[in-house]
């Protein structure tokens, strides 16, 4: 059957994705929609949009009824799952076929069979594939230790813990599968071997209903912070020969076991001896696919919907690779705060483009990063001959872009792909544990003083009266693409603030900006001489050759720096050619805050409190870094403490 309309059962980033493809093939697209994400790119980007209403995805995109109906309304022929929400759903893969609609993914069987990574592995130990034994964690011993504790239906780090102490392992096990059930609906939770200083490799497989079956390559995906995968690249680096064919022969003998057809991935722990054990098999398209296309000069999508309509693939033999490929999660996050989700508009979102560089992302600069979904911004992929030449390429990439609004992890990126251990690909699993606390300390050669400088001369230039930037809104009159021209409404008056001024200008000035998120305070004294043009004030060595309002050069020791300027409301960000700065300006004459009362806890993030400690109540004795409430937002679970031990007095 030919596919005329598509619907994929998705948002974001991934939903965009397909809908490129959809593009270049000559098929009407259709996207879903929660009420969350009525003003979304992959809402504006498709042909049709049918409306799932609510905003929690249990309510919307998890609704597989929901979907079917949609799909139904909008006249799709076929439905794409994507990533995440359903695409490893075998009740929804049914349902799908059963309404007569042509299911872009694996066979229902062989989802069944994978669903459950405790099957699956028995179902892999009979196919030969090399595994980890399990345990059983009811007769663990010391001689266990350490063990990973991982939720048997479900994945992106989910119900995973590391048990490194018996006496833990009861409660570990009792979070687990209370996070494996509210994630999944399926609190089954297994114990296995933890292997320190793994590597997370895996093998990309394509097959078709013709009995071909192509292992495209492996990724290496061992960089990640809460079992979630950060940095990506292709091929994984570092393996010989015969491990490269050990794992590919693996990863074909998976699928030819339960008779896969479409893109999967095997996922396998290579120990620092070597020694390859699989973990899972995804049944769908990875986060990551973007690496194994660009090596491979392929369309993993396109290929997907070739085989969905019964084709072969092009040829028994998948095509020869050419060169590196390395991919970069940008999320809304803090990595300096424990990873903490961030929200807030997206104000600005500038990637460089050119030879090389891909950018896969659902969101545009004006867009709202809400607290329902997960908090990926973007990926950003470089594909280069080599591999220190990709990941040269990416680094730059990430560091001359400009992102405006929530704090990102994109200085943890670029401070990642430069750090030596990297960079000689000494990978494993404990990158960020070992390497956290460097990677996120104040940066050296940054010199936010000077951002400071060209950010008060630009709005000296600028003038009083423009205090906060354009406000973007999105309707139906702006539907069509990132590149669409879109509406502003009229920004609402700046707050009137006490200031100081004086009537000889001629005389040094002074402004205070706080540097985001660390705090730190600059003090910036200039003058406006008659000549007009302010210049620096107590700033040896430091004279300004430009000044607008968006753009600022100074020459700076001798030598000449750039700094493009954008301000929102009391947010300035300047960005320069080796880093980017965001301060809030402060007013001259500090006004009164609002403080909460004492002992009170505060939310580090807008969530959902999915649970309380036992025995709170009024008159409750706590301990200090106690936790008392469990937030979830962004997909994540956040423990709220006791900031002191005392009585619960409300």
């Amino acid at each position: 059957m030919t596919i005329t309309t598509l619907l994929v059962a998705n948002r974001g980033e991934i939903a965009c994705r397909i809908f490129r493809t959809c593009r270049d093939l000559g098929i009407t697209t259709v996207a879903v929609y929660s009420d969350a994400d009525a003003e979304a790119l992959h809402v504006r980007e498709a042909d049709l949009a049918v409306r799932l209403p609510g905003a929690a995805p249990a309510d919307t995109y998890l609704r597989g009824d929901l979907v079917v109906a949609a799909a139904r309304a909008a006249g799709a022929d076929a439905v794409h799952p994507g990533y995440g929400f359903l695409s490893e759903n075998a009740a929804f893969a049914a349902a799908v076929q059963d309404a007569g609609l042509v299911w872009v993914g694996p066979p229902v069987k062989a989802i069944e069979l994978m669903a459950s990574k405790t099957r699956a592995k028995e179902l892999m130990a009979g196919a030969g594939v090399p595994l980890l034994a399990p345990v059983d964690p009811a007769t663990a011993g010391e001689g266990d230790l350490p063990l990973l504790l991982k939720a048997a239906s479900g994945g992106g780090g989910r119900g995973m813990r590391i048990v490194r102490e018996l006496d833990v392992l009861p409660g570990e096990l009792l979070a687990a599968a209370a996070e494996a059930a509210s994630a999944f609906g399926d609190g089954e939770v297994f114990a296995e071997p933890y292997v320190e200083r793994g590597r997370h490799v895996e093998v990309q497989v394509m097959a078709d209903a013709h009995d071909t079956v192509w292992a495209l390559g492996t990724r290496d995906c061992s960089l990640q912070r809460r079992h979630q995968k950060v940095i990506e690249e292709a091929p994984a680096p570092g393996l010989d020969e015969a491990l490269r064919t050990r794992l590919h022969e693996a990863a074909v003998a998976a699928a030819r076991a339960v008779g896969y057809r479409g893109a999967g991935t095997v996922e396998f722990l290579v120990s620092a001896e070597g020694r390859p054990y699989f973990l899972e098999m995804n049944t769908r398209l990875q986060v990551e696919h973007p690496v194994t296309e660009a090596v491979f000069g392929l369309d993993l999508v396109a290929l997907q919907l070739r085989v969905a309509e019964g084709e072969p693939l092009p040829a028994p033999e998948p095509p020869q690779p050419s060169g590196h490929a390395v991919e970069a999660r940008l999320y809304a996050e803090d990595p300096a705060r424990d990873w903490q989700p961030q929200t807030g508009a997206l104000l600005t979102l500038e990637v460089p483009e050119g030879p090389g560089l891909r950018l896969d992302t659902g969101y545009t600069g004006g867009d709202t990063i809400g607290v329902h979904y997960d908090p990926m911004i973007a990926k950003v992929i470089a594909h280069a001959p080599t591999r220190t030449e990709a990941v040269r390429l990416l680094a730059r990439a990430l560091e001359r872009a400009r992102i405006h609004g929530p704090v990102t992890n994109r200085e943890l990126l670029v401070r990642s792909l430069r750090h030596p251990d990297f960079a000689a690909a000494r990978l494993d699993t404990g990158f960020y544990d070992r390497h956290l606390a460097d990677l996120t300390a104040p940066a050296a050669g940054r010199d936010p003083a000077t951002a400071a400088l060209a950010a008060t001369l630009a709005e000296a230039v600028r003038g009083p009266e423009a205090v906060r930037g354009p406000e973007t809104v999105r309707g139906p009159e702006a539907v069509r693409g990132a590149e669409a021209v879109r509406p502003t409404r009229p920004a609402a008056p700046a707050p009137v603030r006490f200031g100081a001024w004086r009537n000889v200008p001629s005389q040094p000035q002074r402004k205070r900006y706080r540097s985001e998120p660390d705090g730190t305070e600059h003090e910036v004294a200039y003058r406006t001489p008659r000549t007009g043009i302010p210049e620096p004030y107590e700033t040896p060595g430091t004279r300004v050759l430009t000044a607008t309002p968006d753009h600022v050069t100074l020459e700076v020791n001798g030598v000449t720096r750039h700094f493009a300027i954008a301000t929102h409301a009391d947010r300035v960000h300047v960005d320069a050619a080796d880093a980017s700065y965001t301060f809030t300006a402060l007013p001259r004459f500090t006004d009164p805050a609002t403080h909460t009362a004492p002992g009170s806890l505060l939310a580090p993030m807008p969530g959902t409190v999915v649970r309380l400690a036992e025995g709170l109540a009024a008159g409750a004795t706590v301990e200090a870094g106690q936790p008392l409430i469990w937030l979830e937002a962004m997909k994540m679970e956040h423990r709220i403490l006791a900031p002191a031990s005392g009585t619960l007095t409300a």
